[in-house]
């Protein structure tokens, strides 16, 4: 059994405050997740974490840091297809598939806890509420997928910024780094254009017109929720896919 002090350090962590969502975690449970944080590393921005191909490579838990995955088109652009924040696995489906099928790359210093199949799967042996509590952690990041599918097909380009901000929001408060008057985001607005298929010159438009109407202002690298409610209808942003309302299994 881990210490309390180390339990409760574990517990306020980004990544047992995600699961806990999802799954009420015993001191075991804690105990088990302790082992996946033994080797951390630190990664510099830009230099890709986890490469597209790549074969029999460990997955990581974000402890701190923003990155993202993404993949490189034939013609040599770039699709980003996630943004991942503390808390996030990266790799993960990597792993239990045996190839990388995207790159993961960090947005800002990223430090991670290196998580190999074998560590996973001795893991999920020992708790399966830990296994449960994965489970539906990938099941709510496969239902943002669907709302990205939305965004790119159906909702125009203000829209989208809008969801996408009120999303990220939602995604931070669950993990204790925002809340609804807003956050610290270290997205450009490259980045942001790769992210929901936009041009970056039509991500600056877009971002002034939300500021506008009085609905939210990103600049200086923090998000403000001006008009919170008034975004949240705008965008259409129903919260239900997140699944946030508390553990459903006690």
């Amino acid at each position: 059994m881990i210490e309390r002090d180390t339990a409760l350090l574990i517990q306020d962590s980004p990544f047992a405050r995600k699961l806990s969502a999802f799954v009420r975690l015993a001191p075991g449970d804690l105990s088990v997740m302790s082992d996946l944080y033994r080797r951390r590393r630190r990664f510099a921005v830009g230099v890709d974490m986890i490469h597209q191909g790549q074969t029999d490579h460990a997955a990581y838990v974000l402890a701190s840091g923003w990155a993202c995955s993404y993949k490189i088109l034939p013609s040599g652009n770039r699709q980003i297809v996630d943004i991942q924040i503390p808390g996030d696995f990266l790799g993960l489906r990597s792993v239990l598939f045996r190839t990388s099928d995207h790159n993961v790359e960090p947005i800002t210093v990223v430090h991670a806890s290196e998580v190999t199949q074998r560590d996973l799967l001795s893991a999920f042996s020992e708790t399966p509420r830990l296994a449960t509590a994965v489970l539906w952690a990938a099941s709510r990041d496969e239902a943002m997928v669907v709302e990205h599918l939305v965004d790119l097909g159906r909702r125009n380009a203000t829209e989208r910024m809008a969801h996408f901000l009120l999303e990220l929001g939602a995604r931070l408060r669950l993990v204790g780094l925002a809340d609804k008057t807003g956050f610290s985001c270290p997205l450009s607005q490259y980045l942001l254009a790769d992210t929901l298929g936009l041009s970056a010159v039509h991500v600056n438009r877009v971002l002034r017109e939300l500021r506008e109407e009085g609905l939210v202002t990103f600049q200086k690298g923090h998000v403000t929720f001006d008009d919170y409610e008034a975004l949240v209808e705008f965008a259409g942003f129903d919260r239900a896919y997140l699944d946030h309302e508390g553990p459903l299994l006690t």
